[in-house]
């Protein structure tokens, strides 16, 4: 006899008791996982204990906690605690002390790190409409728009730019973790990504201004790859043509951008802003595993899944035609050939073994962007003179 098997189903659009009683229900349900979260005071009433506790001796300026004592704090911290204090977790913070000790300050940072996973899926959550632990893009912007008001590094951002903006940061999220573009992303493979940390990193008010321009989360850097894009639409229809987007890059084949528009997703035959924000986004991040794809795409011009000499030769004789252009003698294909299958060693060579290879960016480089050929052809000359110049640095 077949056990009997329960399916739950979603409502249907049109049974809106049922929709109503499940979303009333998804909110209790968070309410109560919220409840379970350690809030701000029991976690300061958590660091009293450990500091209060703290196992002598003194090392440097670090204070330490044995074995012992940990557990006396995690009997006196209540029940909402229990979670974080497994003999394992006391295990994988213990390194070189010869005492038998751990850092208290790196065991309540993996503490507060938890804390902050489970806020944050519970945030996410909220979000998923569908419930099935997934956001679809626009679950994705609904979520980051009403982040902007909790983050101080966004306090200045103009209300008109929200829209600009929260398309700019949705489309990184869905350009890494959604790689087979089926519109939606698995809210575990945000949580492990390293993308809402750079995110959450905004609510620093005291960010520099350094770690502001290297996030791609940042408004320096949101209102930069905007600009940028209404500085290459000259005839400001908001929509760039094959000609506009050369003016990215100067010295990038005109052979890989005839790819990029007959790959990539256009608008009678012009780009509009999502997909100029893929093309960004690979170009800028050339070695990840995700940019690597798009541009392997690029360059598969056979489709065949693989890169031969006939793929290699073909865009490679579109950097000797720029060199010619800027009274430059061609370097042999023959040359270059063996440069990248030294680097990659199968002759017919796969998206795999291009990201195995940790190369891959400058394989992908030689191949679409004279300057970027120039800066690897003439690798060895620059290290001579950059020890040079740090010979007559040492002699002064």
């Amino acid at each position: 006899m077949m056990p009997f098997i329960s399916i739950i189903r979603l409502p249907a659009d049109d049974e809106v008791l049922l929709q109503k009683l499940r979303e009333e229900s998804r909110a209790v349900f968070l309410q109560r996982k919220s409840r379970e979260l350690l809030d701000n005071e029991e976690l300061q009433n958590l660091w009293f204990l450990l500091d209060k506790c703290q196992t002598p001796p003194m090392t440097g300026e670090e204070s330490r906690i044995n074995y012992e004592k940990i557990l006396r704090v995690g009997q006196k911290a209540g029940p909402k605690c229990k979670q974080f204090f497994p003999t394992k977790v006391f295990a994988k913070l213990l390194h070189t002390d010869s005492h038998g000790r751990i850092s208290i300050m790196q065991f309540f940072n993996s503490v507060m790190r938890k804390v902050w996973l489970h806020q944050t899926r519970i945030g996410l959550i909220l979000y998923d409409v569908a419930g099935q632990g997934y956001l679809r893009e626009s679950d994705l912007e609904n979520y980051i728009l009403e982040l902007i008001p909790t983050l101080p590094q966004l306090d200045g951002l103009e209300k008109s730019f929200y829209s600009f903006y929260v398309c700019t940061e949705v489309r990184k999220f869905f350009f890494f973790l959604d790689p087979l573009r089926p519109g939606k992303i698995e809210i575990q493979d945000i949580l492990a990504y390293s993308l809402l940390d750079d995110l959450l990193e905004l609510r620093d008010e005291e960010l520099s201004k350094e770690s502001q321009e290297t996030n791609w989360f940042s408004a320096p850097s949101a209102l930069r790859v905007y600009g940028q894009y209404l500085n290459l639409d000259k005839d400001h229809n908001g929509m760039l043509s094959r000609e506009e987007l050369f003016r990215y890059g100067t010295t990038m084949t005109n052979v890989f951008l005839d790819r990029v528009f007959q790959e990539c997703l256009t608008y009678d035959g012009e780009m509009d802003y999502k997909t100029y924000l893929n093309f960004v986004l690979a170009l800028e991040n050339r070695k990840e595993p995700a940019a690597l794809q798009y541009i392997f795409k690029l360059l598969d011009i056979e489709n065949k899944e693989y890169l031969n000499v006939f793929s290699l030769h073909y865009f490679f004789r579109a950097i000797q035609e720029l060199m010619k252009i800027h009274g430059q003698d061609p370097v042999s294909f023959r040359d270059v050939k063996d440069e990248i299958f030294d680097i990659v060693k199968p002759l017919k060579i796969s998206l795999q073994d291009l990201i195995n290879s940790n190369q891959a960016d400058t394989v992908t480089t030689i191949l679409i962007d004279l300057n970027g050929f120039w800066t690897y052809e003439k690798r060895e000359a620059l290290i001579a003179n950059d020890h040079e110049n740090s010979a007559d640095f040492d002699d002064t």
